[in-house]
């Protein structure tokens, strides 16, 4: 709960208030100094932000080009309301890097009424704490044009208060940028379902208020994936959230170890996830699969699901497994080499582990790593991956 007569007692603009994120002493000459011309007023406000704030010279120049104030008390006040709920000073140095303007505010009137809202929506203190520091530039909006009419969009898609604001708290600059309610409609005109949508708000907020989201829609589309699957959101975060020049490397990634550009475009459009992995995971991936274990190359790509999976955790106990399953003729050859790195833990001990009871001591031992024979594997899994 914000107390508003212990700020008001604290923020009083009567009472001179000592700079609190240096030392007073030097600052003193700030709290007497007297503003006679604008170019006067503009230097106090460099000298306020760079030795009060932290700001370096060039940005507290170029800062009070749009911002500028003839005496600390204002500023001060800001700073004080900031640290009264309970931002540190680096927070508050950040805050004042990103978004200067708001030393500018009356924290009362206009900074207080947006803390509140956030904390009615459910909002912990160390939850406000952290949104802000991270984006304070979204208190600037208005709050009643623009915050809660932007919180009750996103809530019409999420099942609960608490999933709106986890949302808002992801990406905060989503609640306040105009882009927000156009895109949602043009997205619902697409064809996206309200689900899709909503995952896209808990996934990636910001995609929603990209300024060319019709062109990636028009391309998405292009591609085959229907607007009303989960898929297609997917393809659109993969798509927005890659650069032209990361996408080809991960493309060029996939072919180096021989994969064809139909069989990448066939394990996108199956599981879209796959380019958002790193060249690097990629590449990974396909060696160990490849140099390792000298699996064909097609087969994993026919499964792109698992480039989402830990070598070290995942496919190097699994794979120790399943090898041994092979040498011995206990696991077909014609078996799907794949399926063995999808199911849980627990099924996996139970299909390939448990059911062969008088290789299952050997087997448990491979899977936990506790065999010779995975030590060896894993050292030269670790050489290969470098």
């Amino acid at each position: 709960m914000f107390n508003y007569h212990r700020l008001r007692a604290i923020l009083n603009p009567q009472i001179p208030k000592c700079y609190l994120l240096h030392p007073i002493h030097s600052l003193k000459p700030f709290s007497t100094i007297t503003i006679t011309s604008d170019s006067d007023q503009q230097s106090f406000t460099v000298s306020y932000l760079t030795n009060t704030c932290g700001l370096s010279p060039q940005k507290a120049l170029k800062a009070s080009k749009q911002i500028s104030f003839n005496t600390p008390n204002k500023p001060d006040s800001v700073i004080a309301f900031f640290k009264t709920h309970g931002f540190s000073n680096d927070q508050i140095q950040s805050i004042i890097h990103k978004a200067p303007v708001l030393l500018t505010f009356d924290p009362i009137k206009t900074i207080l009424p947006k803390f509140q809202f956030l904390s009615s929506k459910g909002a912990s203190s160390s939850d406000i704490v952290d949104t802000v520091t991270r984006a304070p530039n979204f208190l600037r909006a208005s709050l009643d044009k623009q915050l809660i009419p932007a919180f009750q969009l996103v809530r019409n898609f999420c099942p609960s208060d608490k999933k709106a604001l986890t949302s808002i708290i992801a990406c905060p600059t989503s609640i306040s940028d105009i882009r927000m309610k156009p895109n949602i409609q043009r997205l619902l005109d697409f064809g996206a379902t309200p689900s899709s949508i909503y995952r896209l708000l808990t996934t990636r907020p910001s995609i929603i208020c990209s300024s060319d989201l019709r062109n990636v829609l028009e391309e998405i589309k292009e591609l085959g994936f229907d607007p009303s699957s989960y898929k297609f959101c997917m393809a659109l975060l993969a798509k927005r959230a890659t650069t032209k020049s990361q996408w080809d490397a991960k493309v060029d990634a996939l072919k180096s170890w021989g994969c064809s550009e139909d069989e990448i475009f066939n394990a996108f459009k199956k599981q879209p996830n796959i380019m958002l992995r790193s060249p690097d995971k990629l590449k990974a991936v396909m060696r160990f699969w490849i140099k390792q274990l000298g699996w064909d190359p097609s087969l994993l790509l026919s499964a792109p699901d698992l480039f989402g999976f830990s070598i070290e955790k995942r496919f190097i106990p699994r794979a120790s497994v399943v090898q041994y399953l092979l040498s011995k003729g206990l696991m077909k050859k014609d078996a799907s080499l794949t399926t063995p790195f999808y199911v849980t833990d627990e099924v996996f001990q139970q299909r390939y582990v448990n059911r062969f009871e008088k290789d299952a001591y050997r087997l448990l031992k491979l899977y936990k790593g506790e065999d010779s024979s995975i030590r060896c594997l894993d050292k030269l899994s670790k050489h290969i991956l470098v």
